[in-house]
């Protein structure tokens, strides 16, 4: 499949299971401090054996050039919703497996690991999701506190519509493989007819100027909402 029909099928998996959820009166609240009316809760996916085997299928395809040239030694998961998709991953590749935590919890390199990280290891970190990186970049950063050396960073679902998450993610040498984001999930709503069309426009109007919406309901720096989510 290519690219376009993967993303198609990924968005159309999310709104299958239920994933997609829309609230423009009790915003979401991301761990970065952004605000939106939208999440994608990809951890369902888990529940579906038929569909975690599809997700898992694409991402390895879409990573199997990327691995081949710069090499895979292990695959990282990250607590808690990168645990599972890394898992499947991993043993995909035959391939050894650790878990990060999101903080250490004891001293030394390899206080946030969990499993056999060796020095000098290429290492795949595998995620759910992503809404601007932030905490993909602080992931990243704890293998290379245990001598690892992450080039690349795999999710089912990017937001991609948060600024400045391209351009740190070059600064720090990693590059993003993500199955969908949020343009191709509204696409496939309006081709499904998954949402009514005034939830359709409130989305819509959200991906247009997402930095606009955040900041005129209670986003960066401000608390509220009903949940925080990571980044």
């Amino acid at each position: 499949m290519d690219k376009q029909a993967v993303a198609s099928e990924t968005a159309r998996m999310l709104l299958r299971i239920g994933a997609v959820h829309y609230n423009p009166q009790q915003p979401f609240f991301f761990s970065s401090g952004w605000a939106s009316p939208v999440y994608i809760e990809c951890r369902r996916l888990i529940s579906y054996p038929e569909f975690r085997r599809r997700i898992t299928d694409y991402s390895l395809q879409g990573l199997q050039a990327a691995l081949q040239q710069d090499g895979c030694d292990v695959v990282a998961g990250g607590e808690s919703a990168g645990i599972p998709f890394a898992a499947w991953i991993a043993e995909r590749l035959n391939l050894p497996m650790v878990y990060i935590r999101k903080r250490p919890i004891g001293i030394g390199p390899n206080a946030q690991m969990e499993g056999d990280l060796r020095p000098g290891a290429h290492t795949l970190l595998v995620e759910d999701l992503t809404t601007d990186a932030r905490s993909k970049i602080n992931f990243c950063a704890a293998l290379r506190q245990a001598g690892a050396v992450p080039k690349h960073i795999s999710v089912i679902f990017s937001y991609g519509i948060f600024p400045g998450m391209k351009a740190m993610l070059a600064e720090q040498a990693l590059q993003l493989h993500a199955l969908a984001d949020w343009q191709d999930v509204l696409r496939v709503a309006r081709e499904d007819n998954a949402f009514d069309p005034s939830t359709l426009q409130g989305i819509e109007d959200f991906l247009a100027d997402p930095v606009a919406w955040s900041a005129n309901h209670g986003g960066i720096g401000h608390q509220g909402g009903i949940g925080k989510h990571g980044g």
